[in-house]
Parts: C-alpha cells; sequence; structure tokens
C-alpha cells in the first residue's frame, strides 16, 4: 500500500507534507467508516433482547423485517443523494452532518418506545449512514492515483468488515453483560460516533488543493516514482474513459441544488460501465446485508443451544473473512490484473456461490464451528467483491471530478438490493436466503464477466 509515494520534481516541503496528509486522509476517513458501523449494527445487536422484552410485544420478526427495509430505503435513497452533493460540497460538509444525525438517531432509539417512533429514527439512521461511503470514497481517491487504489482501498475498505466485526460483540456486551438492556446497545454506539465525529472536525480535509499543496498530478506522480509515465502503466489492457460530461450544465455554479444533484447523477446513470456495476452490486448487497442485520437470528436457527451473546459472537467470523478479502483483492487487481478491477471480483463471485449453496448442508448439524467457518468464507469472498465493485472500480470509472456521483449511484442501487435482506429474513428461514445468496452470487458474476479486460483511465 503506497501511502507514502514521494513525488519527484517536487520541493521536499511539499513531498513531506503530502506523505503526511495522505496518511492523515486514510486514518481519518477509515475511521469515520468503521466508527458507522457500531450506530448501524446497534439494531441488529438489540434484536434478540428486544424479541424477550414483554413491553416491546409488537415487535415481531415480521415488523422487524419491515423496519430493517424502511431503515434500508432510506439508505438507498440517501446514496443517490450524498454522493453528489459530496461532488458539488465537498465531503467534509456531508460527512460531519452524517456523523451527527446518526448519533442523535442512535440515542433516540435507545429510549424510545413505540414503533412509530422506530420507524422514524430508522428513516434518520439509515439517510445518515448513507451519508458515509460515497463522500468517504471521493475523499481518498483525491489524495491516491489510479495505479495505486486497488491495494489502498483493499487495506481501507476493511474498515467496514472490522466495523461489522466489533460493533455487534461491543453492542452486545453493553446490553447483555453490562446493563442487561437491549437499549445499552443504541446508547454504546452513539457515544462511539459522537467521539469519532470531533475527530473528523479536527482531522479530515477535502483535497491536497484543500490543505495548501495545490492541483496534485498524482498519477504522474506515482507513475515517475516507478520510473514509467502516465500512459505505460496502462499496459496492454483496454482503457475506458469516465462518465460522458457533456450533459453537465455550462455553469455549474450558476445551478441550484437539485438541478446539480440531477445532473449529477445522470453522469453516472448514463455511463455504461457504472450502471453494470450498480446491477452487480444490487445482485450482492442482499446478502451481506440479511447477515449483517440478522446474523445473531440466523445463528439461533441454525444452533438453537446458543446463548444470546453467543449468538451475536458467532457471526463475528463474517466480519473476520471481510477483513482479509479486501486485502487480498486489492493486491490482486493491482498486481496480477494491472490495475484490472474486475478478473479477481469474477473469482470471488465463483467462491462465495460455492459457499453460500454449502451453507446449509454443513450446518444441518448446528456445529457452531462449522456455521462460523462457512460463514468466515462467505464473508471474505463476498467482502473482497464489495469492496471493489462499490469502492475502488466505482471511483476508478467515475473519475476524479465525478467520483461522489459514481459510488452514490453504484451504492444507491446496491442499497437497493440491500432492502431486500432486511426485509426477506423477516419472513424466510436460511434455506431460502442462503440458496438465493448463491443464485445472486452467480448472477453478480455473469454480469461483470464482459468487462473481464477493462481498465479505467487514470484520472
Amino acid at each position: 500500500m503506497a501511502l507514502s509515494s514521494e513525488p519527484q520534481h517536487a520541493p521536499s516541503k511539499t513531498i513531506d507534507q503530502l506523505r503526511r496528509w495522505r496518511i492523515q486522509i486514510f486514518a481519518a476517513t477509515w475511521i469515520v467508516y468503521f466508527a458507522l458501523y457500531f450506530t448501524r449494527q446497534a439494531y441488529s445487536a438489540a434484536k434478540v433482547g428486544i424479541l424477550e422484552d414483554p413491553s416491546m410485544s409488537a415487535m415481531t420478526e415480521p415488523m422487524m423485517g419491515v423496519l430493517d427495509a424502511t431503515y434500508l430505503t432510506a439508505y438507498a435513497v440517501g446514496q443517490f443523494v450524498w454522493g453528489t452533493l459530496a461532488d458539488r460540497f465537498g465531503p467534509r460538509r456531508v460527512l460531519l452532518t452524517g456523523l451527527a444525525v446518526s448519533a442523535v438517531a442512535a440515542a433516540l432509539m435507545g429510549i424510545t418506545t413505540a414503533i412509530v417512533g422506530f420507524a422514524a429514527l430508522m428513516i434518520a439512521q439509515g439517510l445518515a449512514q448513507s451519508s458515509g461511503w460515497a463522500p468517504l470514497s471521493k475523499n481518498l481517491s483525491a489524495f491516491f492515483a489510479v495505479s495505486e487504489r486497488g491495494r489502498v482501498f483493499g487495506w481501507w475498505t476493511t474498515n467496514y468488515a472490522l466495523g461489522a466485526l466489533v460493533a455487534g460483540p461491543f453492542a452486545g456486551w453493553w446490553s447483555y453483560s453490562v446493563f442487561h438492556t437491549w437499549r445499552a446497545a443504541f446508547i454504546s454506539t452513539a457515544v462511539v460516533v459522537a467521539i469519532v465525529l470531533i475527530i473528523t472536525a479536527i482531522a479530515q480535509r477535502d483535497s491536497p488543493k484543500a490543505v495548501g499543496l495545490g492541483d496534485v498530478d498524482l498519477d504522474e506522480w506515482v507513475a515517475r516514482r516507478q520510473g514509467t509515465s502516465k500512459a505505460d502503466i496502462a499496459g496492454s489492457v483496454e482503457i475506458v474513459d469516465g462518465p460522458d460530461t457533456s450533459i453537465i450544465a455550462d455553469e455549474p455554479d450558476k445551478v441550484g441544488v437539485l438541478r446539480g444533484i440531477r445532473d449529477s447523477f445522470m453522469v453516472a446513470a448514463r455511463d455504461k460501465m457504472i450502471l453494470r456495476l450498480g446491477l452487480a452490486y444490487f445482485c450482492l448487497k442482499p446478502a451481506r446485508y440479511a447477515i449483517l442485520l440478522w446474523g445473531p437470528i440466523i445463528v439461533l436457527k441454525r444452533a438453537p443451544q446458543v446463548t444470546n451473546l453467543q449468538a451475536v459472537i458467532v457471526p463475528v467470523a463474517f466480519g473476520v473473512g471481510g477483513v482479509l478479502g479486501p486485502i487480498v483483492i486489492g493486491w490482486a487487481s493491482d498486481r496480477l490484473f494491472q490495475s484490472r478491477r474486475i478478473p479477481a471480483t469474477v473469482i470471488s463471485m465463483v467462491v462465495l456461490t460455492i459457499a453460500a449453496a454449502a451453507f446449509i448442508p454443513l450446518t444441518s448439524t448446528g456445529d457452531v464451528k462449522m456455521i462460523a467457518i462457512i460463514l468466515g468464507v462467505i464473508g471474505m469472498s463476498m467482502y473482497a467483491a464489495d469492496s471493489v465493485i462499490s469502492g475502488t472500480a466505482a471511483v476508478d470509472f467515475g473519475t476524479k471530478e465525478h467520483a461522489g456521483a459514481a459510488v452514490g449511484f453504484v451504492n444507491g442501487m446496491g442499497s437497493i438490493g440491500a432492502v431486500l435482506g432486511g426485509l426477506i429474513p423477516g419472513f424466510f428461514g436460511p434455506v431460502v436466503l442462503f440458496y438465493s445468496f448463491a443464485a445472486l452470487a452467480l448472477l453478480t458474476g455473469l454480469l461483470l464477466l464482459p468487462s473481464w479486460r477493462l481498465r479505467a483511465a487514470a484520472a
């Protein structure tokens, strides 16, 4: 991971400043998305306690599924909006707003008792959570070149795998070991996000230009460091330019916010590769969110002998696999496939198809270790492909000017699919779920296969 690439033919002070800011932005953006998973996972950890709470008798599994779908619908809407606003106003404003709303919404969920109140706060949380990925991806892409993004994003996208790994047990521990109430899941995670809000305000900036380094050509700097040129980096692969910018208004400074959102959305929607990534992510994301939001319930149904805390902890294996997957695929896409993102993603989909199809027969005895192992393999292959489709590839093909819109579009499409991941587990059991996941993984691989040789232009 080239966090400290030194541009040649530049003042040493500028080199030192760039190195420091690249490390600082990597760390600051990583911790933001890591922290957002705490408030995102609070409801999942609270579910097993809510089902046992007589005062919450109206909160049945189907009702929980509806609330998850409500949250994910708001999340999907937010994905289409926040990325374009990050392009227009910069990631910083969007991130600070989202962190603040997420912390407040989680804290209020810890004290409310009415389902209507839960629904309203789930909408607020969904909108807040969706303010993270597209602006953060755009922020990171401003400091790292195309030729190094596979490795950089591979390490960076461990944030949501580790977040999912740590957040559930963290919320479960406060809820079932310390305070013995599911409400602590919301309060404790709200505190974490509030702390990260302060860190972000201090440490995060939008671009090299925003910290006084001017308009930096990172692709040229990295190419010179490697003893090549920007043209040489491409190799013999097919180069694809970013979205058509001709549909953007001629005088963007005079365009209203709503027009700006529409124009940025159209930039992403009219690009064939961005559309393909969006469709692929629509097929992939339901499985991840079903396991994230319903992991403890799935474990209880496959192994009824476990305790509530154990049910929350077992899905940690899914997150462990998810930490390794993005690192491996990031290295492979940069080094083995010359910054082509699709080949390693298709290979990951083959592994995921096999693992998802094997989950039901291999866990039929209720063996907790086997459940953890298969969830780990599913997590590794799923998070690997997820990190490329939603992050590296979307940024690469979206280009610097419209990275936020491209990532927002791809993640918006994925979030529409994720609604199914939150809703369906409330009505169907693990058998239907995992065979469906296998079919969707296969479809995702087939959608991406025609783009095997494509590589984005350096921009």
